[in-house]
């Protein structure tokens, strides 16, 4: 589905209208998807068994997988600044 187009969702109760379909962010990419299992797993592993060990573990993969969307996110915005600067 594009940007612009809309899906029609149903309940149970009848139909609730049109909704407009939220975007993924363009600086989201494959890259960006492979930090987010270890980091899921790191929770779940967590929630299970709160032991210091594991804090530090969930700690470690929060702070590597926040500092690559991070950088991801500043490339991608620097790539939009350039373009915007040359089309001026």
């Amino acid at each position: 589905m594009g940007k612009h187009e809309r899906e029609y969702q149903t309940s149970g109760k009848g139909s609730l209208g049109l909704k407009e379909l939220n975007q993924h962010k363009p600086c989201f990419d494959k890259e960006c998807l492979r930090f987010l299992d270890p980091r899921k797993q790191a929770k779940m592993q967590w929630l299970q068994d709160p032991y210091q060990t594991n804090i530090d573990n969930l700690n470690n993969v929060r702070r590597e997988s926040s500092r690559h969307f991070r950088n991801t996110k500043k490339e991608n915005l620097k790539t939009k600044i350039d373009e915007v600067e040359i089309l001026r």
